[in-house]
């Protein structure tokens, strides 16, 4: 099956957008409208998240090759990639370059992270809340907020539960993230082997973020030569979020 996608605006270039962990294409909706005047703009759920078709194993190499699919070498695209997302973007890149007209990467670099695993406990918080007997969103609310303390977190993870007739279930295959979350935060070093993307490349990190460090500037060169580095101050992890008239401003600069 072909990952879910969702589209904005008919006419101009065309502006691929990958989400993080736990996250929808739907985040990027914002941005996608202010885009779509000029610009043809794709939201895509990624393997196992949203509305997109779940696997065995997770894998960034055959997440990138699942978002290939979308796009043709006719018609490069501006690929845009959040944390996971940004991940899965850069293997694309480097594993299909003639789709990729140019790259912006959010606050990820091409390494594998040590802290990957302390999603496990939102994962276990999610999966600890009994489906069957949920009568509304905010018990979903209110069962997660001793794992989940921050409000904007719990709110963003509860966009992933949804409502089908009388019964509730999570989109992404929390089971599946769970198992592989050292793939999650890893980075497929021998897949890639000496590979390089010689488009133009766009790293923006968020100013209190720990995925964006000066020691992982040596990664992100030796495979993307043509990098150049923003750091968005007053931001974490979730840049466009924390900071969307910013992280607008600074893309449309480098999709022009």
């Amino acid at each position: 099956m072909p990952l879910h996608t969702t589209s904005y605006g008919d006419h101009g270039s065309p502006v691929v957008f990958c989400h993080g962990l736990f996250g929808q294409g739907r985040n990027w909706t914002q941005h996608a409208k202010a885009l779509a005047a000029d610009h043809r703009v794709l939201l895509v759920d990624m393997p196992d998240h949203g509305r997109s078709p779940w696997s065995e194993r997770f894998d960034f190499v055959a997440a990138a090759d699942q978002v290939a699919e979308l796009m043709s070498a006719d018609d490069p695209v501006a690929l845009v990639g959040h944390s996971m997302g940004g991940k899965a973007a850069m293997v694309l890149a480097l594993r299909h370059p003639e789709l990729v007209e140019r790259l912006c990467v959010v606050d990820v670099a091409p390494v594998a992270y040590p802290h990957a695993s302390e999603f496990v406990g939102y994962i276990d918080a999610m999966l600890a809340i009994d489906l069957t007997t949920l009568a509304d969103r905010a018990q979903a609310d209110r069962a997660l907020q001793d794992a989940v303390p921050d409000d904007g977190v719990r709110g963003f993870l509860l966009q992933n539960l949804r409502r089908e007739g009388d019964d509730w279930r999570w989109q992404p295959n929390l089971e599946l993230l769970r198992e592989e979350i050292d793939e999650v935060g890893g980075w497929p070093t021998e897949s890639l082997d000496e590979s390089s993307y010689d488009g133009p490349v766009l790293w923006i990190g968020g100013s209190d973020s720990r995925y964006v460090l000066d020691d992982y500037a040596g990664a992100m060169e030796r495979y993307f030569p043509r990098v150049r580095r923003v750091t968005v101050k007053g931001a974490g992890h979730w840049v466009h979020s924390e900071q969307p008239a910013v992280f607008l401003e600074v893309l449309r600069r480098f999709l022009d």
